[in-house]
């Protein structure tokens, strides 16, 4: 019997050591064309590194364009620190890797609860190998495992799911949305007030150990139009049409610049303020909640933001794998379809970054294709998750019980038994 019960760990844990052995192999081998020309591995030993030596003088990156993440990014890129015995490049992917099998320990450990799936833990350890060797070289895998560990305890104890979140908001702001599907009530209310304890509190200490904590809100305000963007996909086409833009780097990411890119980055601005109205409006009318209403309320509002967003890095699939594989984890979930799609945008989205990223970059029609099926999925998944969500939670019609027939004379007639 324990051998039945323990099978499906024993297949997600061979196919994880599997899977990330050959995630490794193609880390190690960056250098080929087709995996990055090496550029993937380089983020790690040349950009972090040098922000590992900035930070561990008390101080955040100033006036660099490059930074633009918040204060608590700051001790993410010093934990290398804590494995002396390697190089900052290695100390850096083994703890990704610890990230990436605690959170697949977690989805296991919550699939086998009754109620739940372990769907989620095999769609986590199957999907991120389809990123092939971007996972292990940026930390936005430590930035999920907060979020999933938030979601995921929220059950157990509103307190640690508003202390995980505001961890993971520290580090990149997206986390914060987890706390959106929140029950009404005291589960709110503890959630969000320790989000904001343990935030205002984190950011106080970082604040009083490094100099210019903030100093990444200046670098924001100047991003573009990113190649990879749903804007910058409209502007790649543009560029067949006659339109005079130009792609070059700057803000750490490959950006168009020209006319008009202004105008296309306020459209996309309005468009998360508008994704934010619409969440909002969802917050205030929902009134049916399910066991999985706040994994299904964060994937859709992670989703809402990432697609509306000037930039859509490679590595933004991390975040939505993650909440995906939480959904997938309860059968209460509404989001199966939606899971899908992100599965085929991440596969889609690795052939464009960085198997062919020369394409993208040269607005060819292979790249413009490329990115137009990818935003194209992403977009769809948006939409169609928003609106699963708002159906799941609207007000359920009343049953009525269904009325005796009358006799002629207008008296409720005998119902037989």
């Amino acid at each position: 019997m324990n051998a039945v019960r323990n099978h499906p760990r024993l297949a997600l844990t061979t196919a994880w050591l599997a899977t990330r052995a050959l995630m490794l192999w193609l880390l190690a081998h960056d250098a080929l064309p087709r995996l990055g020309d090496g550029w993937v591995a380089r983020e790690v030993w040349r950009l972090y590194h040098h922000w590992y030596v900035v930070l561990s003088h008390g101080a955040f990156p100033a006036h660099d364009p490059l930074w633009q993440y918040p204060p608590g990014a700051g001790p993410v890129l010093l934990s290398p620190a804590l494995l002396p015995g390697l190089t900052y490049f290695q100390a850096f992917v083994a703890l990704t890797l610890a990230c990436d099998a605690a959170i697949t320990l977690a989805l296991t450990r919550a699939g086998g609860r009754p109620g739940r799936t372990r769907l989620g833990a095999a769609l986590w350890v199957g999907g991120l190998p389809l990123l092939l060797n971007v996972p292990l070289a940026r930390y936005d895998v430590q930035v999920t495992a907060l979020a999933v560990i938030s979601l995921l305890t929220l059950s157990r104890s509103t307190r640690a799911c508003g202390v995980f979140a505001a961890m993971g908001a520290l580090v990149k702001v997206w986390p914060l949305l987890v706390l959106l599907g929140v029950p009404r009530g005291r589960a709110t209310r503890s959630a969000w007030g320790w989000a904001a304890v343990t935030g205002s509190g984190t950011l106080a200490v970082l604040a009083a150990l490094f100099t210019h904590p903030f100093d990444f809100l200046r670098q924001q305000g100047g991003r573009g139009v990113q190649i990879e963007s749903l804007g910058g996909t409209v502007l790649a086409f543009a560029t067949h049409a006659g339109w005079p833009g130009r792609v070059h780097y700057q803000y750490g990411a490959f950006e168009f610049t020209g006319p008009h890119v202004r105008t296309v980055a306020h459209v996309s601005l309005a468009l998360t303020a508008l994704a934010f109205a619409l969440l909002l409006a969802w917050r205030l009318r929902a009134r049916h909640w399910t066991p999985a209403t706040p994994y299904d309320a964060a994937l859709g509002a992670v989703l809402l933001f990432t697609v509306t967003s000037r930039v859509i890095s490679p590595q933004y699939m991390i975040w939505l794998l993650g909440l995906a594989a939480v959904c997938l984890s309860s059968r209460h979930t509404v989001q199966r379809p939606v899971a899908v799609l992100v599965l085929a945008a991440t596969a889609v989205s690795a052939l464009a970054y960085p198997v062919l990223y020369g394409q993208v970059m040269a607005c060819t029609w292979t790249g413009c294709a490329l990115m137009l099926v990818r935003n194209g999925l992403l977009a769809t998944a948006a939409v169609l998750s928003f609106t699963r969500l708002w159906r799941s939670t609207a007000a359920r019609p009343l049953v009525r019980t269904p009325r005796a027939p009358l006799d002629p004379q207008g008296a409720t007639a005998a119902v037989p038994v």
